[in-house]
């Protein structure tokens, strides 16, 4: 019994002891003129979905709730972000080279049809960004249609300007 109190109390240490490790939580500057939404004119339906389900993760502009403040899940939360940032950033998109914006616009609709994004444990979280089967089709068909162009057609646009300065 005696075993079981201490390593109770060194668990309990443990868990006060893991608040103390810092997580940043800042998010970086913004530049509006290079997001996907404006980059891309996206409906407002669009900008309202991807708002909802994917920017906290997939954007500068990620919100921490309370519980992004206790360890071990602010680490976890943390680690999302990061690795979605990395993934895909909608909020440099406009900086992105278009073979990145090429990949990601290949990539998105295939996540989302297989139910990947958002991630389950997120939706736990969030039920607002739960997508049901008809904003699915909305996202998938937008990102499918090739109407988003003017974002890939920019980075193109960007490189073919370069090219010509070179000559």
């Amino acid at each position: 019994m005696k075993l079981l109190k201490r390593i109770g109390l060194l668990l309990l240490l443990l868990a006060i002891a893991i608040q103390f490790v810092p997580v940043n939580r800042t998010n970086p500057a913004l530049d509006p003129n290079q997001d996907y939404l404006k980059v891309s004119a996206a409906p407002a339906e669009v900008a309202r979905l991807l708002k909802a389900s994917c920017y906290d993760c997939h954007s500068n502009e990620s919100k921490y709730p309370w519980y992004a403040y206790v360890a071990p899940v602010s680490f976890l939360t943390q680690n999302h972000i990061q690795e979605g940032r990395s993934k895909v950033n909608f909020s440099t998109w406009g900086n992105s080279s278009a073979h990145d914006q090429s990949e990601a616009l290949e990539e998105i609709p295939e996540t989302i049809a297989e139910g990947e994004m958002p991630l389950w444990d997120y939706k736990l979280m969030h039920p607002e960004a739960k997508l049901t089967e008809a904003e699915k089709r909305i996202l998938i068909d937008w990102f499918n249609s090739g109407s988003q162009a003017t974002g890939q057609t920019g980075g193109d646009k960007n490189h073919q300007e370069r090219e010509d300065h070179d000559d």
